[in-house]
């Protein structure tokens, strides 16, 4: 019993220990972005499917080389005609297979039998027999070529994609940093209201004592005070939630980072720059070269298929006996052409044209559409800067009134409701300053994302 209570502590110890190690505190930004390349699951699962359309490049390089195959057969049989086909395979056949045996030679009876016992009523046999067989294609009216190339293609697709994934990622990393740094100032503000109300709570309470203030005051500055301690619980819960985002982003335990400035510098778009990194139109141009490949595959139906083959083997009633007296081989190539088939190549032909026109519109649309996005974030990032600025302003007044309000309530000028709705607008205009300056964020990591400068 003592030695299973020393082991489960021991795990226990041991797993603590090993948790304890993998969280991160005052983990700075660039390294968060060292660790999600190499631990974020998402990006893992992308690395694997790249390596799965390598092997299938390899797949369709094989295909060019043929096939090369070994097979051994082990028969037995009391059928006629496969153990006259055996002895011949084994180069063993008599002229008494065909019963000459029972020829009387004298010509006192008849001297061919009309039906020979020993050729249709034959011992059974055993029959082993080798044989490596190779197929070779020559010529495929270059469908081999173009499968080949689609293949590669898919794959430096798959690696647009794992860098698509990565930019996301990068931008979910970098937001949630910033969304934490931004939550730190709005709690550090929201406490020093709460410190206010508090501070506020403690004058009525002075006041009522000496009579300059009524029990309804006390009463809604509580009620104040509740409110305000429940929008520093909400902040804190929200906190609490990006720390977990955080570490499910690094696949590791956070447990505190280094806060950033919340002025996020605006990216610059260079266009010529933004239609050659763009990922998105990557990717399209791709598309339309995969259909390109993929019409050349179809049209290859079109023309004859020519192929090599070479057989070498050997056969005998016995397992590898006399291999090389009783061998054999058989060579030869073979022209396939398909001349009507229900005009399916046609349509397969027209449907991969069709689908390339698409490809066409899909790279402009692509080009078209994620600039007119651009501009438009663009637009939203100044609107939001300036959004941010006006409200930092306000801020700045909004608490300047409020001070101003709680003197004036303390020399009896002004009522508790006057300074709560001062505290309203507060509150307000801090929680509106919180939204703009998120928003702002957001939208300009977006353009850097749009843009590929995630990993600049």
């Amino acid at each position: 019993m003592f030695l299973y209570h020393f082991r489960y502590i021991f795990l226990t110890l041991t797993f603590t220990l090993l948790i304890q190690a993998e969280e991160l505190k005052n983990l700075s930004l660039d390294k968060a972005l060292t660790i999600m390349k190499t631990n974020n699951l998402e990006l893992k699962i992308s690395k694997f499917n790249e390596k799965i359309k390598q092997h299938e490049i390899n797949i369709a390089k094989g295909h060019k080389y043929g096939k090369l195959d070994a097979k051994v057969q082990a028969l037995r049989s009391n059928d006629a005609g496969n153990i006259f086909g055996f002895k011949l395979k084994s180069r063993e056949a008599t002229f008494g297979d065909f019963g000459f045996s029972e020829f009387d030679m004298s010509g006192q009876t008849n001297p061919l039998p009309i039906a020979p016992n020993e050729l249709n009523y034959p011992d059974p046999r055993s029959h082993y027999q080798t044989t490596i067989t190779y197929m070779l294609p020559l010529y495929t009216g270059g469908k081999l070529e173009q499968y080949g190339k689609i293949t590669k293609a898919l794959q430096h697709m798959s690696q647009l994609e794992t860098s698509k994934l990565l930019n996301e990622k990068i931008f979910q990393t970098t937001k949630t940093f910033y969304d934490i740094s931004l939550l730190d100032q709005y709690i550090d503000n929201l406490s020093n209201i709460v410190a206010n109300i508090d501070k506020l709570q403690n004058i009525v309470k002075s006041m009522k004592e000496e009579g300059f203030a009524k029990e309804i005051d006390e009463v809604e500055v509580k009620t104040r005070s509740v409110e305000a301690q429940s929008l520093l619980s909400q902040a804190n819960y929200n906190k609490e939630l990006a720390y977990q985002y955080l570490s499910f982003l690094l696949n590791k335990h956070v447990l505190s980072i280094q806060t950033l400035d919340d002025n996020v510098p605006i990216p610059y778009c260079d266009l010529n720059q933004f239609l050659e990194n763009n990922l998105d139109i990557q990717r399209a141009e791709l598309g339309l070269k995969i259909t390109d490949m993929a019409m050349k595959a179809e049209e290859a139906n079109f023309r004859p298929s020519v192929g090599a083959f070479g057989e070498y083997g050997s056969s005998d009633n016995q397992v590898f006996n006399d291999f090389i007296e009783k061998d054999f081989y058989t060579i030869g190539v073979q022209l396939e052409w398909n001349l009507f088939n229900g005009i399916i190549d046609k349509n397969n032909l027209d449907k991969a044209k069709i689908e390339n026109m698409k490809a066409h519109e899909q790279v402009e649309l692509a080009k078209k559409g994620i600039g007119l996005k651009i501009a438009k974030l663009q637009t939203e990032i100044k609107s939001k800067t300036s959004d941010s600025k006006s409200f930092n302003q306000q801020l700045t007044f909004a608490t300047k009134v409020y001070e101003n309000y709680e003197e004036r309530y303390q020399e009896g000028i002004a009522s508790i409701s006057d300074v709560l709705i001062k505290q309203s607008k507060e509150l307000e205009v801090l929680l509106k300053l919180l939204t703009a300056k998120n928003d702002r964020n957001a939208k300009i990591f977006e353009l850097r994302s749009i843009l590929n400068e995630g990993k600049k």
